[in-house]
């Protein structure tokens, strides 16, 4: 097989790796197009919602960090579960990331195009063929920069990162001068309180908070490539979560201060303008779109490190073809998992366009990959557990690091994607549940492809 054995190693720093954690989850898109569903979901306890579901999320950072020290591996949950539950159970993990990857990347790439338009050419909004041509456009850049190497790949998501980080700064620090004094809902520290929710109403705002915190395990996918390999994409998505946790707090705490219900009903997936044009005026509107525009390209990005890696992982192993595993020899990126990827979301870009079942689809994703995300992080918790289990003995803070924390985060995360299921319509279930059981095909040939190789 014609390939380097190793991806580009060390090209990564800490830094680096924190800010690909923080632009994995996407902070302005994620504010952007979730908080109105959040709110709506759960009103004022939003900032509860928010709160509990990222210490949840923290039990399975832990998991991470900690299998990460056991395997720094660019599969990340494929490669644990396979090494701990056995290679199927890791294949359908993996496979439900490579799902979700492509899914989420193709539907983000519209509100990438839509914002794009809203700054430069807004008539042309309504054209969805124009739409999809420049979501195509973006499409191909993003995989130009991925296949060129996680070095460059880094340095493009460093400047966008801190253009945007200003963005967001000067709004967030503008709203508490100007919100405190005239509050759409008056403030309580009741909104924290996860004893105020009931059962129901919290099953289905954690749905939506889940959401929020997806995309920091991108530092993991890259650890063959990071410096120290086993400890920085640990502490990478360590500080990507807490800032995380501290900014969607911060920004559904102003979305509260600041908009009236009818507000944030009204302008639903533009929240970050509504706030900006409120403090500024239109312009500064505007100018909170290049945040969620450079935000939305940035997970998009980080998206495709993850589906390219975990499809390198598993192509190496021999559970896919071993076309996937090819690196660039200038380069050292798996270049046929990028240009497989750059096909699969073109034609569904395209797709999307003319059949109006597919776009259906698309704009049902982010509910149907909610149910792919607490299945490979849930069964990800769950391998973590079981492989530290003799840590149980000893002592409190391993124990709950290792085991107890992670578990329980992993069981959470299992009762939210079955408790979810019955409100899901068909769209979201073919997406959802048909996206990862769809894996068994691969699976099948993969293996009936080797038996006969091997009685050759």
């Amino acid at each position: 097989m014609d390939q380097p054995a190793k991806l580009n190693a060390d090209s990564l720093g800490i830094v680096e790796s924190v800010i690909m954690g923080i632009a994995g989850t996407a902070p302005a898109y994620s504010v952007e197009i979730t908080t109105s569903t959040i709110i709506g979901t759960a009103g004022t306890l939003s900032p509860a919602s928010i709160l509990v579901c990222g210490l949840i999320m923290f039990g399975i950072a832990y998991a991470f960090i900690n299998m990460n020290r056991a395997l720094a591996s660019a599969g990340t949950s494929y490669s644990w579960v396979s090494m701990v539950f056995g290679r199927t159970l890791g294949f359908f993990a993996g496979w439900a990331l490579l799902v979700l990857c492509c899914v989420f990347m193709v539907s983000a790439m519209i509100p990438a195009a839509n914002a794009t338009l809203l700054i430069f050419d807004r008539p042309m909004m309504n054209n969805v063929h124009y739409v999809t041509l420049i979501a195509a456009a973006w499409l191909t850049v993003v995989s130009a920069i991925v296949v060129k190497g996680v070095k460059l790949t880094s340095y493009v998501q460093v400047v966008m990162t801190i253009i945007e980080g200003i963005i967001l700064l000067v709004i967030i620090v503008a709203s508490f001068f100007v919100f405190p004094h005239a509050q759409q809902h008056a403030f309580s520290w009741h909104w924290f309180s996860p004893l105020a929710f009931t059962p129901a109403q919290f099953a289905s705002g954690a749905l939506v908070a889940i959401f929020f915190f997806y995309g920091w395990d991108v530092t993991m996918n890259l650890s063959e490539e990071t410096r120290d390999s086993n400890r920085i994409p640990g502490r990478a998505a360590f500080w990507s979560m807490v800032f995380l946790m501290v900014f969607f707090l911060v920004f559904i705490v102003i979305a509260l201060l600041g908009l009236s219900d009818a507000e944030i009903q009204h302008y639903n997936t533009n929240i970050i303008f509504a706030i900006a044009e409120k403090l500024f005026g239109p312009t500064w509107g505007y100018v909170a779109i290049i945040a969620v525009l450079l935000s939305t390209v940035g997970t998009v990005e980080t998206q495709m490190l993850q589906f390219t890696r975990t499809l390198f992982a598993k192509s190496r192993d021999g559970a896919l073809h071993h076309r996937y595993a090819r690196l660039h020899p200038r380069w050292q990126t798996p270049h046929v998992a990028i240009f497989f990827i750059w096909i699969i979301g073109l034609a569904l870009l395209f797709m999307s366009s003319y059949l109006p079942t597919i776009n259906v689809i698309l704009q049902d994703s982010i509910t149907a990959i909610g149910f792919q995300i607490c299945f490979y992080l849930g069964l990800t918790g769950l391998a973590c557990g079981w492989y530290y289990r003799k840590v149980l003995t000893q002592g409190p803070w391993a124990a709950v690091t290792h085991v107890i924390w992670p578990v329980a985060s992993g069981l959470f995360l299992f009762f939210i994607a079955v408790y979810s299921i019955p409100t899901f319509d068909w769209a979201t279930n073919v997406v959802g549940m048909g996206g990862i059981l769809i894996g068994i095909v691969p699976l099948l040939l993969n293996r009936k492809k080797i038996w006969v190789a091997r009685q050759g």
